[in-house]
């Protein structure tokens, strides 16, 4: 059997898995998630990774949380696989932010507990306030240029390449390039002022 036919296929099951979703069908959900279970888990590590290595959540907590809040969600609605993949990765970043602020919030009082930090200790804690201050420029960034920061989502959380993005959008691999170092020269300078 022909590869191409046998990705068609698979493209279109999880076109028609998606619309089900978004029209509410519970059990499409449930099986879009199984369908796309290994891409997303591997977007869950990608993730981790990015945080450092101190970070105690496991990438397959990490995706199970971001599918409960992916299941509670109301809003637009996903023309595509890729754009609904953004989205999982920008639900997961979340995720991770919150955990690295919550336990940043433990380390400074936030449970009562006197710790010391040994050298190791602080850098993971400033490796993860690098992560939150990324994470706010990107807000910052969605709320400026949408499509910028769905590039940035794309290429950096998704591992999407840019040959990838440009066919995802029909758009030019030049338009991505250039896309991506406008969002990256804009996150870069407003992390630069947060760190003022």
């Amino acid at each position: 059997m022909d590869s191409r036919f046998i990705q068609g296929s698979v493209a279109a099951t999880i076109s028609a898995l998606i619309a089900s979703t978004e029209a509410g069908d519970r059990s499409a959900s449930d099986a879009l998630f199984s369908a796309l279970y290994s891409e997303l888990h591997r977007i869950a590590r990608r993730q981790l990774s990015d945080a450092g290595p101190r970070l105690t959540l496991g990438p397959t907590t990490l995706l199970h949380e971001a599918y409960l809040n992916m299941s509670q969600r109301e809003g637009p609605a996903f023309p595509d696989r890729d754009r609904f993949m953004g989205y999982a990765a920008r639900v997961m970043r979340n995720v991770v932010i919150d955990h690295v602020r919550r336990r940043g919030t433990r380390k400074r009082g936030g449970q009562f507990q006197i710790t010391t930090l040994d050298d190791e200790a602080g850098a993971a804690i400033a490796g993860g306030e690098e992560l939150v201050r990324v994470g706010e420029a990107l807000e910052d960034l969605a709320g400026i240029d949408p499509p910028l920061a769905d590039v940035v989502d794309l290429k950096f959380f998704c591992g999407f390449s840019v040959v990838e993005i440009a066919r995802m959008r029909c758009v030019s691999e030049r338009t991505v390039q250039r896309q991506w170092e406008k969002a990256r020269a804009f996150l870069h300078r407003r992390i630069q002022e947060t760190m003022r």
